[in-house]
């Protein structure tokens, strides 16, 4: 038998009937849009009302006050704005009795919180760190100051001083008609008084500080340290501490702004007057008080923002350098 070979000839593909349209082909797909036109709104909203706020409240009011310092103005009406250059610096670098002792309790500000309240801190978070028992009521009860208003902590110590009924004085005995201790309105005392409540409040900011600072600390140092026969001072001061330099860099940086921008319990105490001026209190009573000399006022608050910022930067460029190094 022949065997025929046969060869399959692939069939055309069938054409449509007459009458029916001709399916188009369909376009690639691209890139779908992950977001609607009702989430970038949400989205735009979420993100421009906060910006604007913050354009408008921060850097407006900012840019302002800078410009102002060089007028005088009233308050009333544009018009009474009057450039005068840089009289109102001159004024208050010579003329002005309470800007230098402001100055000084900046300074004294500063220089309380970074020997007493800091150390204490540091001192709190390593005892914490050693995992003792009841360790986060510990935490809770020092830190509680630190997120409760400083208006509040100024009223709650404003009963501990009270010469009458106060705390201190009946411990001491000096709530007797004669014997009155005036905490607040001895101008001898009434700073260092405001200054052990601030004291109060710092040392637990410093404590979560340094306890999250001390969280990082490799635990291989710790026991490295203990197999070379240190004890644990030696330990601490030798390889803790050093590991810690980052963290005190931001202590530093956060110390200086707390002692610049301290007001609150100042003006809840006393108003800054009687021996406890600060620069933030003259800001104050130069922009709202009765006198009303907002160019006067916005001048001390450029010279506190200078001091802020000659703090500020350096710290900013040194860890952006860390960053790129890294």
């Amino acid at each position: 038998m022949s065997s025929e070979t046969t060869t399959q000839i692939p069939e055309a593909a069938a054409e449509p009937p007459p009458g029916t349209a001709t399916p188009k082909k369909r376009a690639p797909q691209g890139h779908r849009r992950l977001l609607t036109r009702r989430d970038r709104l949400t989205l735009g909203l979420m993100a421009g009302v906060p910006t604007i706020l913050h354009v408008a409240l921060v850097w407006v009011t900012a840019l302002a006050s800078v410009a102002l310092a060089f007028t005088t103005w009233d308050g009333i009406g544009f018009d009474s704005i009057k450039w005068v250059g840089l009289d109102n610096f001159r004024e208050l670098f010579s003329n002005n009795p309470q800007f230098w002792p402001a100055v000084q309790h900046n300074v004294i500000w500063f220089v309380v919180l970074i020997l007493i309240p800091t150390p204490f801190g540091l001192f709190l978070a390593v005892q914490l760190d050693k995992k003792i028992r009841f360790s986060r009521v510990y935490q809770t009860a020092f830190f509680l100051p630190v997120v409760v208003s400083m208006a509040v902590i100024g009223f709650v110590w404003q009963l501990v001083y009270n010469p009458d009924t106060g705390l201190i004085n009946s411990l001491i005995g000096a709530n007797e008609p004669g014997h009155y201790i005036d905490w607040i309105g001895d101008p001898d005392l009434n700073l260092w008084a405001i200054l052990i409540a601030a004291s109060w409040r710092h040392a637990g900011y410093m404590m979560i500080l340094y306890l999250a600072g001390l969280k990082s600390v490799d635990p291989a140092l710790r026991e490295a340290s203990a197999l070379d026969g240190a004890n644990e001072w030696q330990t601490f001061k030798n390889v803790i501490f050093p590991t810690l330099r980052p963290t005190n860099t931001v202590v530093l940086v956060v110390t200086i702004i707390e002692a610049l921008r301290a007001f609150d319990l100042v003006f809840v105490f006393n108003k800054g007057a009687q021996g406890t001026e600060l620069l933030s209190i003259l800001v104050t009573n130069n922009i709202i008080g009765e006198s009303s000399r907002i160019g006067y006022g916005s001048a001390i608050a450029v010279v506190l923002l200078v001091i802020s910022l000659a703090v500020i930067i350096p710290y900013l460029i040194a860890t952006f350098r860390k960053e790129r190094r890294a």
